[in-house]
Formats: C-alpha cells, structure tokens, sequence
C-alpha cells in the first residue's frame, strides 16, 4: 500500500499534469508541490514517464471501478445508460483531477503498453455496453467509438466547464444532460 509521501507525489504530479501538461510538467516542480525533495520521487518512481504511466493506470482503474460497481448487467440499456452517466458524473464531482488527468492524456506519446492496454480495457466496457443497445435495438447503428465520442467528450468538457465555474453542477442539469446525450444515441 502506498505511503503518504508517495500519494503526496501522486496528487502533485496528477495537479500539475492538469494544470500543466506532460510536458509542461518537472520532477523538481512535482517534489516543490509534493513538499519532498526530488530524490524522494526517484526512490518510488525511476523518471517522470514512470510516474505518469503508474498515476494513468491508478487513476484509470479507480474510475473503471466506480463505473462497474453494483452496475445493473440485467437492467435494460436504458437504465444502464443512466446508471453509467451519473456514475460518470459523481466520480468526476469527487476526483476532478483524476478524471481531467486521464482523459486529457490518455492519447500521449510517453504512455507505456499497460497503460494503453488498461485503457483499452476500460474503453472494452463502454464498447460492450453500447453494442449490446446496438443488437437489441436501441441504439443507433454508429460505429461504438463515435458513439462514445458522441456522449464522452462534450461530458468531458462540461466537468470542465463546472471545474471553472462556467456551469454550476445541479442534480436537474444532470438530468437534463442524461436525457439529451441518451437521445443522441437512441433510435427515435
């Protein structure tokens, strides 16, 4: 189990990914946010490209496991849409850094085979999800990826709307976005 040096390393580098970018990002600016010297995180990570690979994976996994727990596999699609979404929503309002983080770097040139692989993975949920909607009828007959980009971006950039205050998160406006997003994919 990690200690709290290492979680402080975690939080620093994941704060300044966000904020910052890979690239934009040092090991001495994570060891200043982190309050530990820069020797500190090379005891736990061997580089920057280790750390960011191992802080994607946990922030992946922990986001997978919030979307799959207690989820409703003999609900209809329509139900398991909304139960995706919200808890899409909830784990977005309570770890905004990790959901920014991995889904503004899940695309990067410094990923390494398991980070891509778990993120694969956690994509082969979503994917499984919609083509069962697909074969029963229910949703559009798209190509999954666009489907998801259909539903997954703009829901991306709306927590980052909230994040700045642009859009203020209310339990209706969810809602209200579950009911829009679900008649983009459904077959009318």
């Amino acid at each position: 189990m990690p200690n709290n040096k290492q979680e402080n390393i975690y939080e620093a580098a994941m704060q300044l990914f966000v904020e910052r970018g890979y690239d934009g990002t040092t090991v001495p600016m994570i060891a200043n946010r982190a309050k530990v010297g820069a020797g500190t995180i090379y005891r736990y990570f061997e580089n920057k490209e280790s750390l960011v690979n191992s802080l994607f994976v946990k922030c992946v996994l922990r986001f997978s496991e919030a979307i799959k727990l207690d989820f409703p596999s003999k609900s209809n699609i329509r139900e398991q849409f909304s139960y995706i979404f919200n808890r899409l929503f909830e784990f977005a309002r309570h770890n905004v850094n990790a959901f920014l983080f991995f889904n503004s770097h899940h695309k990067g040139y410094y990923l390494d085979e398991n980070s891509k692989r778990t993120f694969k993975e956690f994509l082969e949920f979503f994917i499984s999800v919609i083509e069962d909607g697909k074969e029963n009828g229910f949703i559009r007959q798209l190509p999954s990826p666009a489907l998801i980009a259909i539903v997954y971006e703009p829901v991306v950039m709306l927590v980052q709307m909230m994040e700045t205050g642009e859009l203020t998160y209310s339990p209706d406006l969810v809602k209200e976005l579950e009911d829009s997003f679900w008649n983009a994919i459904r077959i009318i």
